[in-house]
């Protein structure tokens, strides 16, 4: 591995396809798959990581060959993103899997560390609007974010890759087919040519739906290009996306899920979702000295969203959109020793828009759910976020990290609908403005135990403002719109890693507490200031017992329990009681197989433990156990062949898994699919 001040160097060099002296090669061999970019913004050993990081390389995206990000994230351990239909999820990162609010804002979703979202206007289903299917690696920090990523990395955080240029002329498409209708077509074209390296990448899929009257056309594009200077060196990205969807909507009953006649249909034909997001980067990095660097990243970004929200009994359309500007600026010294220091600021302004209009009639009658403009409003918002993140050698194998980041969050409000209340569920408030102030620090220790294993210790706290849905769009309810806070959380970690030939692993334990958790009960009530705790076990471990056969074990061993007590009016929450949508278990195992040199065979079972889907922990889904397999053969040196058959012994098994609250609930389920093909193949000319 070579030393942090060579790295660039040596990566720049390659950039410029210069080839390295047989024997310079030798003396700088060094593994790529041994860096992480998330955890400081830039190149960094794992093994000096005061906290754990799970990484998803490119290769193995490319094995894959994801459908749904679920099919590649969930390979880490501590993550549970449940697909609803389409393109749709819920995220769960050391945490129950969470919805509204809490589901949008609890998790960082990150494109080459940008946010792929402003803060306080996220999307639960907010991956869908990467092009992950092409991404260059997938990193996730379980857990609070470090002092550089504020808001929204309160549970944890998912920095989507870009793909670098090739160093020589790079051409591939890659046509694949599956069931009911589902074609796909990607394609790259990428190149470097003396100081300057593109890659523009395009990727399309239609589905005509698992369920009748389903489906969905998506197309991705991203474009990057990157230039070597010997001072300065610039990486520009442009990224866009655009959605389609046909949506199904959950399937009600027990168990409905192994009812072949039920699965299949649709009970809400009508519902739909379309949506756009746009980004344009450029990171600009000088070597100011052989020991400090300084980089700055304008940034802009641009979405907007129109659906019908099937989940609610009026089912009314939600019309959303935000853009914004934002800069990040970071200053980094090396110092003697081995210390490292970061001063860095990000800021970020956003103009944003929502609407919400019921168009069915009350299906309740009284004043429930009445038809007509529920909400019509504009948000700007402004943030300004300075932090400090340092490294220390303290002792020759003692390394300390510590930070520190201030936010500062300010919402101008302004409410374009005629009235405070409508009905006796929708409060307006008044036009005006809000602001947040939170403080995040963290503190780790990492002891190098030998030359490819470490142990590691880590506090970090972290912070998020309310979404602005929280603030301006609620249910009356004991809980009045307005009265969201800033959520917290404290968390405590200690793991050991090792990396290398051989076994690798990554163990972690993990102690989470969090305040003023703003959710929606099963009773549909908002609970502003609720209290929870967290407490895990994480193990990864990679072993090829030979040049033929390898395993890989992703386990997750977990309690999410409330720390409160709350009458309800059908259902109470009790001290103890666990959140809803929070597996004990969690299991991903796979078995590898180089059938040749050319081919390549991986057996995945996925394992979910049983989880309660009410809040009294009266009612539970059962868990499954689901096998996949997948292959990839190369029949020349531009031709690749590749299959996967989803659900290998045709499991019936629900996605997700949730109750409607009130009194007209009921067991509800997004199926999982039936066992399929889906073959492709891989051309690069």
């Amino acid at each position: 591995m070579p030393t942090l001040r060579k790295l660039p160097i040596l990566m720049a060099l390659a950039s410029l396809n210069i080839a390295l002296p047989a024997h310079a090669q030798e003396e700088e061999d060094f593994s790529l798959d041994e860096l992480v970019v998330t955890g400081t913004r830039s190149g960094t050993p794992i093994l000096d990581l005061a906290g754990n990081t799970g990484r998803i390389s490119e290769e193995e995206i490319d094995l894959v060959r994801p459908d749904h990000i679920t099919e590649i994230v969930n390979r880490v351990s501590g993550v549970n993103i449940q697909r609803g239909n389409g393109q749709e999820h819920l995220t769960s990162i050391r945490s129950p899997v969470l919805t509204g609010g809490a589901g949008a804002g609890s998790f960082l979703f990150l494109e080459d560390g940008i946010p792929l979202r402003a803060a306080g206007f996220a999307n639960v289903n907010g991956l869908f609007e990467v092009n992950y299917e092409q991404a260059g690696g997938i990193e996730i920090v379980r857990g609070p974010g470090s002092a550089l990523y504020g808001s929204n990395a309160v549970h944890g955080l998912i920095n989507v890759l870009s793909r670098a240029p090739s160093l020589d002329l790079e051409r591939e498409i890659d046509l694949s087919i599956g069931p009911h209708d589902l074609y796909q077509m990607k394609g790259t074209v990428s190149d470097t040519i003396g100081q300057h390296g593109y890659r523009l990448s395009v990727n399309g899929t239609t589905d005509g739906g698992y369920v009748s009257d389903s489906g969905y056309d998506q197309q991705k594009v991203s474009f990057r290009h990157d230039y070597y200077g010997d001072i300065d060196s610039f990486k520009t990205l442009f990224s866009h996306t655009n959605l389609n969807q046909e949506t199904a909507g959950y399937i009600t009953g027990f168990k409905a899920y192994e009812d072949e006649s039920r699965s299949r249909t649709n009970p809400n034909p009508e519902a739909y979702r379309d949506a756009k997001a746009t980004r344009l980067s450029t990171e600009w990095e000088r070597q100011l000295t052989d020991t400090s660097t300084f980089r700055l990243t304008p940034y802009l970004r641009h979405t907007e969203m129109e659906f019908l929200m099937h989940f609610l009994p009026g089912q009314p359309v939600e019309n959303n959109k935000h853009s914004s500007v934002g800069l990040l600026a970071a200053y980094t010294k090396d110092l003697d020793g081995g210390h490292k220091v970061i001063f860095g600021t990000d800021f970020e302004y956003t103009e944003g828009e929502l609407s919400e209009v019921q168009f069915n009639p009350n299906p309740f009658g009284s004043n429930n759910f009445l038809p007509g403009v529920h909400y019509d409003y504009e948000v700007d918002a402004t943030v300004l976020a300075p932090y400090i993140h340092s490294e220390w050698q303290v002792l020759d194998k003692t390394r300390v990290t510590a930070g520190v980041r201030y936010e500062y969050t300010k919402y101008d409000y302004t409410n374009n609908a005629n009235s405070r209340t409508y009905g006796d569920r929708y409060l307006r408030p008044d036009s005006g403005k809000d602001t947040f102030s939170n403080l995040s620090p963290k503190l780790g220790l990492v002891q190098e135990l030998s030359d490819d294993t470490a142990a590691f210790i880590n506090y970090a706290r972290g912070n998020r403002a309310p979404q602005t849905t929280d603030l301006y769009r609620a249910q009356i309810g004991p809980s009045r719109t307005g009265e969201a806070d800033s959520e917290s959380i404290d968390s405590i970690e200690i793991g050991v890693r090792k990396v290398g030939e051989g076994l690798q692993y990554e163990i972690a334990a993990y102690h989470m507490k969090k305040d003023d958790y703003f959710f929606t009960d099963t009773n549909n009530e908002n609970v502003p200031n609720g209290k929870t705790n967290h407490t895990g076990l994480e193990l990864g471990v990679f072993y090829p017992f030979n040049e033929l056969f390898d395993i890989g074990v992703n386990a997750t061993f977990a309690k999410h329990e409330y720390d409160f007590n709350k009458p309800g009016n059908e259902v109470n929450i009790e001290k103890g009681d666990y959140l809803v949508t929070a597996p004990k278990r969690m299991g991903n195992i796979r078995l590898g197989w180089n059938v040749t040199p050319d081919t390549r065979a991986e057996l995945e079972w996925v394992h979910m433990s049983e989880y309660y889907i009410t809040d009294g922990n009266d009612k539970k889904y059962d868990g499954h156990d689901v096998f996949n397999l997948r292959a990839s053969h190369d029949v020349t040196n531009n031709l690749t062949l590749y299959g996967k058959v989803h659900n290998l012994f045709n499991t019936e098994y629900a996605e997700r898994a949730d109750f409607g609250g009130g009194g007209g609930g009921d067991y509800r389920y997004f199926v999982g699919e039936k066992r399929y093909l889906h073959v492709g193949a891989s051309y690069s000319f």
